[in-house]
């Protein structure tokens, strides 16, 4: 449960019972905040409501708060209460009952934390996207790792998830790499050819031309630029999820826009946008009126020679998004869609939708560095870093976590040298290795011949050491974390997190002695339990943020 829920739910009955009573005038009872004081002195959670209702009241906050106090149901979770000036109302938590979280996180196992808020609503999240053109570099790679990390805290708090990538397989870049492609393949067969400088220059093209010239010799040198397009076009995507997969991202649906044309929903998308009057012929163009939702202009849909422009097979996208159901979709962008992605919304709105129902997130670039050196990236120059390179150095974990180490909002210093550090500087293994330290206790524990589940019927309530107890607490927060990634669409909260439980456990692991002979053997039993539990909310933390819980490091 989420204790804050829970909290608000007892002041709420306090309030109305005390209407009840006549002690408070009748009013109807807002939506109550529970906080977290920032000094532990004053309890674990407060609310601020008595300064909330003084209004509504007509009354002092102080004398609110007492009220509120008086007509306390006070729940088993709960040991005190107390009201402090201006109007807040401190909670505290039972003791008794902290401890007995080590049972519940360990009967929860990798679904603690979890709650229902979602209730089932279908959501769409789209990321990468990038275009079948390249291998997948560090730059798009943040979007990927923004995706997965919202969708698996949205699937933990009750909503049905589709993870989704729109793959660009039509236009103008497909036309490039064709040609690129070709051009390769005839100059591995002598030919006096060369690439301009729009076409793609680097090496994975060659490779590609080079397996084409392995399979089928000189044979395809009268073929059509549109059989390398679709020909390459099929490797590099493949590629592309073979990668991503590296790292733990799978998706759940891959989109190809050339669908949109075989299907004939952007045509659909265009001939609904005709008839309700948002769509105008000038200079043999057929034109958006964009300045009608507060552009600055109208846009093209449709150039002279018939061909959409890349605003129009986006908009029949996202109509058909809302067209397979989806309650809430969230749009993971970089930097370059700030521009673009408001317009696509426009044409949702058009089409008689409220575009209310997207969600545009856009993160700012990735910064890599290595030796304190920026690396240069450009996927068409072919002068980039990989994400399979960048796995190959460091490994897929610090990629997942420090790419959600900050807000979308903010630009990403990748330290290479840093990623790979094994130290408390790095973020990645000083949470990693609360893991591990778990780990070696229970191998410690084996080795030295005790029975495996010792611990099973462990007595919690000698666990009252602070440290001990702050960890619980910071495990108990958990559930808020997942919502507010859930509501807020900002999954870097669980690094934040993720770092804060570590940072909790370390100073534990310096006290809470296991395995010292000194120990006495009902307190040993019941630390082992703790450790049990810590070991399990570290793997499901990490899980949530796709990356592994290792035993050893």
């Amino acid at each position: 449960m989420r204790i804050e829920h829970e909290i608000a739910s007892v002041v709420t009955k306090a309030i109305e019972n005390a209407q009840a009573a006549g002690a408070l005038p009748v009013f109807d009872v807002p939506e109550v905040t529970i906080e977290r004081p920032r000094e532990l002195s004053f309890g674990d959670y407060a609310t601020p409501m008595a300064m909330k209702l003084a209004r509504l009241a007509r009354m002092a906050p102080l004398k609110i708060a007492q009220i509120i106090v008086d007509y306390l149901d006070m729940p088993d979770f709960m040991s005190e209460t107390a009201v402090a000036a201006p109007g807040f109302i401190n909670f505290r938590l039972s003791t008794d009952w902290l401890q007995q979280q080590v049972e519940v996180i360990l009967a929860e196992g990798m679904e603690y934390g979890r709650s229902h808020i979602g209730d089932g609503k279908k959501v769409q999240i789209e990321c990468v996207s990038a275009n079948p053109t390249g291998p997948i570099h560090i730059g798009r790679t943040r979007g990927g790792v923004m995706g997965d990390t919202l969708a698996r805290a949205m699937r933990a708090v009750g909503y049905d998830v589709t993870l989704e990538y729109y793959y660009n397989d039509a236009g103008r870049q497909i036309t490039l790499l064709g040609e690129t492609t070709k051009i390769r393949y005839q100059q591995l067969l002598g030919q006096d050819v060369e690439l301009g400088p729009e076409h793609y220059q680097g090496d994975y093209i060659t490779e590609i031309a080079q397996e084409l010239v392995d399979k089928f010799g000189d044979s395809l040198l009268n073929e059509p630029v549109e059989h390398f397009g679709n020909y390459a076009k099929d490797i590099i995507a493949q590629s592309q999820k073979d990668t991503l997969k590296r790292i733990n991202i799978v998706f759940d649906v891959y989109y190809n826009e050339q669908s949109l044309y075989e299907t004939g929903r952007v045509w659909e998308a265009l001939e609904t946008l005709q008839q309700r009057g948002y769509v105008y012929e000038k200079d043999d163009a057929q034109w958006f009126k964009t300045t009608e939702f507060g552009d600055d202009k109208d846009r093209v849909l449709v150039k002279q020679s018939g061909e959409p422009t890349y605003r129009m097979p986006d908009i029949a996208y996202h109509y058909h998004k809302k067209q397979r159901g989806f309650d809430i979709v969230v749009d993971i962008f970089g930097p370059d869609h700030h521009a673009t992605a408001p317009q696509v919304l426009m044409g949702v709105q058009a089409l008689g939708y409220d575009p209310g129902f997207v969600q545009t997130i856009l993160h700012q670039i990735v910064n890599l560095y290595r030796g304190g050196q920026q690396v240069k990236m450009s996927t068409r120059a072919g002068m980039f870093v990989t994400l399979d390179e960048l796995v190959d150095e460091v490994g897929a974990d610090p990629i997942r976590y420090f790419m959600i180490s900050r807000s979308g909002n903010s630009e990403i210093l990748f330290d290479m040298d840093l990623a790979v550090e094994h130290s408390d500087k790095n973020p990645v293994y000083y949470i990693q290795n609360a893991h591990v330290r778990c780990a070696g206790i229970f191998r410690k524990w084996a080795e030295a011949g005790y029975a495996p589940n010792a611990d099973k019927d462990a007595d919690l309530s000698l666990l009252t050491e602070e440290a001990e107890l702050n960890f619980l607490r910071k495990a108990l927060e958990l559930t808020a974390v997942l919502e507010q990634i859930a509501t807020t669409y900002e999954p870097h909260h669980i690094s934040f997190y993720a770092y804060e439980l570590a940072a909790a456990f370390h100073p534990l692991y310096e006290v809470s002695r296991v395995l010292h002979g000194d120990v006495p053997e009902p307190l040993r039993l019941a630390r082992l339990r703790l450790y049990r539990a810590a070991k399990q909310i570290f793997a499901c933390v990490l899980d949530l943020m796709g990356m592994s819980a290792p035993e050893v490091m």
